[in-house]
């Protein structure tokens, strides 16, 4: 019994997706990464060296799948996301936006995590990018409620 839902809701938190690719050898790899929407698009951070950019530039086709899932409040959301990703030179000022998404105001970053992990101005610094060409949503927040929804409130 699939509800669909309003697809922004999800877009806007602060929750991991995951990100499919295929292999060099055709095997499914995904891997858990914090992303931005903007544009019409979803952008994922990546690095020259990394393996998803190194997928996704042999074989564009990739999915983001996104899950709200909050068992107290019986919410269960889920986004699909699906089509051909681009690799795209790294934005700084799309990766501030993606980093206060997560982290909240810049005041607040961890300076260790900012300038060894998250590298804003490395050049090897890439930007996944997935117009989806389908977009997927299941609602199933009736879990403890059923049938009736415990999201929307």
């Amino acid at each position: 019994m699939p509800r669909t839902f309003d697809p922004d809701d999800v877009l806007s938190r602060p929750l991991m997706a995951n990100l499919a690719t295929v292999s060099a050898d055709g095997a499914p790899r995904n891997a858990p990464v914090w992303f931005i929407w903007e544009d019409g698009a979803i952008w994922l951070l990546g690095s020259s060296d990394g393996s998803a950019v190194k997928h996704l530039l042999r074989d564009p086709r990739c999915a983001v799948e996104i899950v709200h899932f909050d068992n107290n409040a019986g919410i269960l959301l889920h986004l699909g996301l699906r089509g051909a990703a681009t690799i795209e030179p790294m934005s700084p000022d799309r990766f501030n936006r993606l980093l206060h998404k997560y982290l909240g105001p810049e005041a607040s970053w961890n300076e260790w995590f900012i300038d060894n992990v998250a590298q804003i101005e490395h050049p090897d610094g890439r930007m996944i990018r997935l117009a989806p060409v389908s977009i997927f949503t299941n609602n199933v927040s009736f879990f403890r409620t059923g049938p009736d929804f415990a999201w929307p409130p």
